[in-house]
């Protein structure tokens, strides 16, 4: 619990813990429009530069279940300190890689440090005020959350086609420094205790599981999946891991995480429903900033502007949202917030080469209020009927499973993307035949079979088409994802409180 201090000091704590949340949350998107830059910068294929996206999530999925208890044993403020002062070096070597390796390596640390930001936030923030003004705090601590994967599109366009996609990373270091102050100043030092027995087993074969399930999915499409033994390997210790995981989990004296919280069937259903939350808007953000720059020409800082109307969309749910949670059955706010994302996926399954930037804008504008309504409820919903003793690792559990599903998401919706592509390349290819005269007759000048520009200029036009297809493929099945989960609702309980304690304003 909060000491007296820091309830004397939480407006300026809390504005220190939205700025490490902000920090955090920006870096899982902002590298996204500046990665063709970076790919030339690093000479890198193009499977490869998305480790700088996936490393990052890895780091921190593998990292997140280690906040809980290391808060404990060293105390709250020591670990936000480390945890700041890492992230913020971290993204400062970043920013003067020269290679691959260096600044995948560096994206891993970041994720390292990052890892317990968000968790620690969100648990110092449900701590430092009482339960009838949780709703309205959960509002705003979550738009800190949402809105830096939103506005980091444009953010990082902006800096990568004025300066360098090194500035990507470099924004960090003011708002680092100004996060740490504030928690250097104002929260109090409160020593770590003596901590349960940490299983260190446990956490190695959940880290052994979710390393090499990465690497599986990672490192599949570009092997042709089961026909290489190296996603054979990968597949095998991925499985291992995760017996030996559950098996600790379950007849362990000090199990990695608490039994109990597999009992309360709130917790577990928002998890789960948390990790496809992840697959939807992580997902998604990694794929429309180069279907805009590589299909459709846009520049860096145009593919951000066309995705900041989904900011404002967020921004805006997430106020109404604080409102309503006491006064509306909280798995109707959901249920409409999914509904709302599913109809702006099916917007998107339907976008083509001809259009211009307002269907993206409008699709995103509804799936930033769908996510918006998602995204509080689901936090309330999850601790609602949780011991505040295992907030600590159960909020490590829940950022856990949105990490994972934002990292696998990525990986799975871009090796379908470069599936289908091919599928369908060789599927429209195989409709022109250059001894055809219908089809030369048909074709533009700049097609003409019998010159070899006009055949090298042709296949663009097919590969262009091709990739479109695989794009609204993926969004068609994102759609479908965001319908399955619907029935989860039934199992969710809502909690109770007086509509005018749940939308109380915090002072």
């Amino acid at each position: 619990m909060a000491s007296p201090s820091d309830i004397a000091n939480r407006i300026p704590i809390t504005v220190a813990l939205m700025l490490a949340t902000v920090m955090n949350s920006l870096d899982t998107t902002i590298a996204n429009v500046a990665l063709p830059h970076m790919q030339g910068s690093v000479s890198a294929s193009p499977d490869q530069i998305t480790w700088v996206l996936t490393s990052y999530l890895i780091a921190t999925a593998i990292m997140t279940p280690l906040s809980g208890w290391l808060s404990v044993r060293i105390g709250r403020k020591l670990m936000f300190l480390i945890s700041i002062a890492g992230f913020t070096a971290a993204s400062m070597l970043c920013g003067i890689a020269t290679s691959l390796f260096e600044i995948v390596a560096f994206r891993l640390l970041q994720g390292f440090f990052g890892a317990s930001l968000i968790p620690l936030a969100q648990a110092s923030v449900l701590d430092l005020y009482p339960p009838q003004r949780v709703g309205q705090v959960m509002a705003m601590w979550g738009a800190a959350v949402i809105l830096g994967p939103i506005f980091g599109p444009i953010i990082g366009g902006w800096l990568t086609d004025n300066f360098s996609w090194r500035w990507v990373f470099y924004i960090n270091l003011p708002i680092g420094m100004l996060a740490l102050a504030g928690v250097a100043f104002f929260m109090s030092s409160g020593g770590g205790v003596k901590a349960r027995p940490f299983d260190f087993f446990g956490f190695g074969a959940l880290v052994v599981f979710i390393g090499a399930f990465q690497l599986m999915v990672d490192r599949g499409p570009g092997l042709d999946w089961f026909s290489s033994g190296e996603v054979w390997t990968e597949a095998v210790v991925a499985l291992i891991g995760l017996y030996l995981f559950v098996i600790q989990t379950l007849t362990a004296d000090h199990p990695f995480f608490h039994r109990s919280l597999a009992l309360d069937s709130n917790f577990v259903t928002c998890t789960i429903f948390g990790f496809f939350i992840g697959i939807l808007l992580f997902s998604t953000m990694a794929l429309l900033p180069t279907m805009m720059q590589q299909l459709m020409g846009f520049s860096a800082l145009q593919s951000g502007m066309a995705t900041m109307p989904r900011g404002i969309g967020s921004f805006a749910a997430m106020f109404v949202v604080g409102r309503l949670i006491g006064r509306v059955d909280t798995r109707l706010i959901l249920m409409t917030g999914l509904t709302l994302s599913a109809f702006s996926l099916w917007q998107m399954s339907h976008f083509d080469l001809s259009m211009t930037a307002t269907p993206i804008i409008v699709s995103g504008i509804f799936q930033g209020v769908g996510i918006g309504l998602i995204f509080v409820p689901l936090s309330t919903l999850a601790f609602a009927t949780l011991a505040p003793s295992h907030r600590p690792e159960a909020t490590g559990l829940f950022t856990l499973m949105r990490s994972l599903g934002a990292s696998i998401g990525i990986s799975v919706m871009e090796a379908m993307l470069t599936m289908n592509a091919s599928v369908e390349h060789a599927g429209l290819a195989a409709h022109i035949q250059p001894g055809d005269p219908v089809v030369a007759a048909a074709l533009p000048p700049m097609f003409n079979l019998g010159l070899a520009s006009g055949l090298e200029a042709l296949n663009g036009e097919i590969t262009r088409q091709a990739a479109m297809v695989a794009y609204v493929d993926d969004f068609r099945l994102m759609m479908m994802m965001t319908l399955a989960v619907m029935p989860l609702l039934l199992f969710m309980r809502t909690p109770k409180f007086a509509p005018n304690e749940a939308t109380a304003f915090v002072d």
